[in-house]
């Protein structure tokens, strides 16, 4: 199936997609924020750039976007039809750079927490009210993924 639109636009179009500061990303700030939490913002010096870092705690949040990142059985993780190649050859490798940054960050010591775009869609004001009680635990599991 051909694009709708010329390579131009396209691109335009594409570029025009954020990468920090996305709406789940400031949901997920601004809950945190209200709840007493300090956190740091895309730490370069931590492997894969982290959403949010909580040094207090050394835990660190990514907050994924279900398309680029490939949520499993998630429906805006579909492939596009065009390219088709070209686009599975770009997702294995954002989830294979995901799973070493993971890796690399648990291996140091931190705790990984993984939000996915899709669980953060919902309006409902307890949604996230899970994650304190996870950032603070001391004795959980090294990787939380949600939903």
């Amino acid at each position: 199936m051909a694009d709708i639109v010329d390579k131009e636009t396209r691109s335009r179009m594409m570029s025009g997609i954020k990468g920090k500061d996305t709406q789940p990303e400031m949901k997920v700030r601004r809950y945190l924020h209200s709840r007493g939490f300090r956190y740091r913002l895309h730490v370069c010096i931590l492997p894969g750039r982290p959403d949010i870092c909580l040094p207090r705690y050394r835990v660190v949040i990514f907050v994924h976007g279900c398309f680029w990142h490939r949520h499993k059985g998630c429906e805006l993780s579909y492939v596009p039809a065009s390219n088709k190649e070209r686009w599975l050859s770009k997702f294995q490798k954002n989830v294979e750079r995901d799973r070493n940054n993971i890796k690399a960050l648990i291996s140091a010591g931190w705790k990984v927490i993984v939000l996915w775009e899709c669980g953060l869609r919902s309006k409902e004001p307890t949604l996230l009210d899970w994650l304190p009680e996870a950032i603070r635990n001391e004795n959980g599991s090294n990787r939380i993924e949600w939903p």
